[in-house]
């Protein structure tokens, strides 16, 4: 009964949830979600600049996140770039004080806080200087004086006014007298450079000493609130040049508990002020790529607009086509589009009609607009990432619930069948979203444990091909084109930033290329020609101790490796901001993880050549013996990984001994020697499976921000529903984007070699130009 509930539950959920209908919903939420964000940029009058000074919260204890952009940590080197031949004044009272000790720790953590500094350094000199003196007096001064005048000014006071009247009401209109005298002098500064009035933290009341009791938070707000309407009643042209910084404060509610004396602030809020300081100040001129506040982003550069123009281009085809009723080939629909579930065969390729590649370019193109729009267009928000534990294992257990409540029973029975890989890359994909978006990789643990899993795509790269190698003996264009052309033509030429960005593309796309060298070389050993004998056996594990001895070599020779991957026009498909090194990170990483596949797929096939496995459905892989004994010794392995895994002092020291680690055989036989594993696999799997390449791609501009450093907010305020629209856009894009790719293939790599050779080489002049093109257009993401 149970299990036909199930059944039916099942049923009924995927005869109402499409994923025909979800990409109609997701269409209607960017729809609504632009007109929102743009109506609150153009009516709500804020900008990312006013985000940081004005709002924000605490992640965790000591992170601050400002409201809708990303602020960046700034380190030494940094500051002093930032503040070159740069003069920056603090005017005030003791709070300020600390505000601009905090502020000489950012550009010299070494400094103490003894006084005024001058600090100077070769060529680069800055001027940090705090006024005891008059305030009046001292912005008068500077208005007189055009060579004195500073280039940021911060200042603030109230608590010693507060203090000396004893919170009298007169002192307060005096207070507003005095402001109102300072703001002309402050109006004319900003037009110099900038200028910002801090406002007052709050006070812990409690432990206040007896000659500070009348500093209370009530008085504060008044005298916050005097602040805000004399500055704001001094705006020129509609606005105040004059910014208010009110993101310490708020930070201030959550920690002024922990001051010790109740009216100056812990180091880490005041850390928290100087950091704002700094972001605002220097964001728009060193333009880090994880500081979105106070960022103006470029504009198109000559490679989008040339994009752009292609879209609509192929998009006025399609309508010109569309209107002329060329109409006569509909495009078959693909399986596994209608629901998680539909498993239908493939329908047999149909020719398309003219305007079905316009069509898909048109379709691409929009899709495109939604790339640029959260990307690189300062339409969406963007926040910091935070690595918590909940943040990574709980959406963890949403999906392996997911999985396990969508089990079917598998079509074969074979190890690793097509469906067990597909359920295998599905569910690693889903781990490295979450491990990405969640910030985990702070967590050595997990870390590792996402390295095996990158290994393991790996590993099945070097399964899959020499499977299709050894038994098809295929090595025609038409095959190389299929495995690797769209995959590195179309899914990043159009998106138009550094392939190595994507780093997986390249490295599976080198590894493909190896393989196929390997094994299409003389003398080329197939399943057919070796007919169990044991010689061609051993020509195989010839070739491939030969390929493992040219690994051996390159890994120890890192700069004769970066010569060759240096070489233009090679170099672009490798280099990264100019350098050839995270190529050479990513490869060494995993550099056998390739052939440990090959190796892997060369025992299988021969042991099920010479029917030694017992495949049959509900049979074990082997005798009892053996089976018990190797399920014994793979989840022994697994534990003992784990714990290795978890006593990593560090990621360097883990990345020396991951390549000759590995627990990939350990899974998978844990997973096929059963014959009721073998037996079933998750459909839900299966289906992110088939679109996991789409999945990582689209991940780094839709999903995540600022090039992985950030995450995409569509929805602020409200991150766990920002999490869930966002995530749900971003599938239906991926899959999209992956039903336009088998579109375009029938186009692009049809099966006459004549025609295959000329479109190869009018995709090679396209790919030519694009990076020409790119050489002094390309936007730079981060490492």
């Amino acid at each position: 009964m149970a299990v036909l509930a199930y059944s039916l539950g099942k049923r009924e959920i995927n005869q109402h949830f499409t994923i025909k209908n979800a990409k109609l919903i997701s269409i209607a939420l960017v729809v609504l979600l632009l007109v929102f964000h743009t109506a609150s940029r153009y009516y709500g009058g804020g900008d990312s600049c006013e985000w940081l000074l004005s709002r924000g919260r605490y992640l965790g204890e000591n992170v601050w996140q400002p409201y809708g952009c990303m602020m960046h940590k700034y380190k030494s080197i940094e500051a002093k770039t930032c503040l070159a031949e740069k003069r920056v004044a603090f005017v005030g009272d003791s709070r300020i004080r600390q505000l601009f000790y905090s502020f000489i720790k950012v550009i010299d953590p070494e400094r103490r806080e003894d006084g005024n500094k001058v600090i100077r350094r070769k060529s680069t000199s800055f001027s940090l200087k705090i006024a005891n003196n008059s305030m009046k007096e001292r912005l008068t001064s500077w208005t007189k004086e055009a060579s004195a005048k500073p280039d940021v000014v911060i200042l603030g006071a109230a608590t010693w006014s507060i203090k000396l009247h004893s919170g009298s009401s007169e002192a307060l209109q005096q207070y507003k007298v005095n402001l109102t005298a300072i703001a002309v002098h402050l109006e004319r500064l900003a037009d110099h450079g900038e200028v910002y009035w801090v406002l007052q933290d709050p006070v812990n009341e409690e432990v206040l000493s007896d000659n500070r009791k009348m500093i209370t938070n009530q008085q504060l707000e008044l005298y916050n609130e005097a602040a805000v309407d004399v500055l704001n009643s001094s705006k020129r042209n509609g606005r105040s040049r004059v910014k208010l910084l009110a993101a310490s404060r708020q930070a201030a509610m959550e920690t002024i508990t922990l001051s010790d004396d109740g009216l100056h602030l812990p180091e880490s809020t005041r850390n928290v002020g100087a950091m704002v300081l700094m972001n605002s100040v220097c964001n728009k001129q060193l333009r880090p790529i994880d500081g979105s506040c106070c960022q103006t982003l470029p504009h198109p550069n000559l490679l989008q607009k040339l994009s752009a123009c292609f879209f609509l281009g192929s998009a006025l085809i399609f309508v010109v086509l569309h209107l002329l009723g060329n109409n006569r080939h509909r495009r078959p629909v693909p399986p596994d589009v209608e629901s998680l579930e539909e498993k239908k065969p493939a329908t047999a390729a149909v020719p398309l009609g003219p305007k079905a590649p316009f069509q898909a370019l048109c379709r691409m193109g929009i899709i495109m607009g939604y790339f640029y729009l959260c990307d690189r267009a300062d339409v969406f928000m963007k926040e910091q990432k935070f690595y918590t534990h909940s943040t990574f294992f709980i959406p963890l257990i949403y999906i392996f619930v997911l999985g396990v409540f969508y089990s079917e029973n598998s079509k074969e029975t074979k190890l690793l069948n097509r469906e067990q890989t597909d359920e295998w890359k599905g569910w690693m994909q889903l781990v490295i979203l979450i491990y990405h978006i969640s910030g985990a990789s702070a967590f050595i643990p997990v870390y590792m444990h996402v390295r095996v899993l990158v290994a393991a795509y790996l590993f099945q790269t070097g399964y899959g091909h020499f499977s299709f190698f050894w038994l098809k003996g295929d090595f025609g264009l038409y095959r190389v084109c299929q495995v690797r052309v769209l995959c590195n033509f179309y899914l990043t030429h159009f998106i138009l930033v550094p392939l190595q960005f994507y780093y997986f593309v390249p490295l599976v796309t080198f590894w493909f290329v190896v393989i196929y060298g390997t094994l299409a070389m003389w003398p080329q050993i197939l399943q057919k020609k070796a007919n169990n004998s044991g010689m061609w056996h051993l020509g195989v594990l010839a070739k491939l101790l030969g390929l493992l001895m040219f690994i051996c070599f390159f890994a120890y020779s890192q700069g004769f490796f970066e010569s060759i991957f240096s070489v233009w026009p090679i170099s672009k498909l490798f280099e990264l901001n100019g350098s050839i090194h995270e190529w050479w990170f990513r490869w060494k990483l995993d550099r056998f993880a390739v052939i440990h596949g090959m190796l892997f797929a060369f025992i299988y096939l021969v042991l099920q050549k010479r029917q030694v496995l017992s495949e049959g459905k509900g049979d074990a892989l082997f005798s009892a013996k053996i089976s018990n004994l190797l399920l014994l010794l793979s989840v022994v392995s697994f534990i003992t990984y784990s714990i290795w895994a978890s006593s990593c002092k560090t990621k360097t020291e883990c990345n020396e001994m991951h390549p000759y680690i590995s627990v990939i055989l350990a899974f998978i036989l844990i997973r096929n020697i059963p014959g009721y594993a073998r037996s079933i696999y998750s459909s839900f799997f299966a289906w992110f499976g088939k679109i996991s390449l789409e999945l990582f791609i689209c991940q780094y501009h839709i999903w995540l921000a600022a090039d992985t450093k950030g995450i995409l907010v569509l929805i602020p305020g409200i991150p766990s529903l920002n999490i869930m629209v966002s995530t749900f856009i971003f599938v239906c894009v991926a899959h999209e984007i992956s039903l336009i790719t088998n579109d375009l293939a029938q186009v692009v790599i049809p099966k006459d070699s004549v025609a295959l050779l000329k479109r190869m080489a009018a995709m090679a002049l396209f790919s030519l130009t694009v990076l020409l093109l790119a050489r002094g257009s390309q936007p730079t993401p981060g490492a």
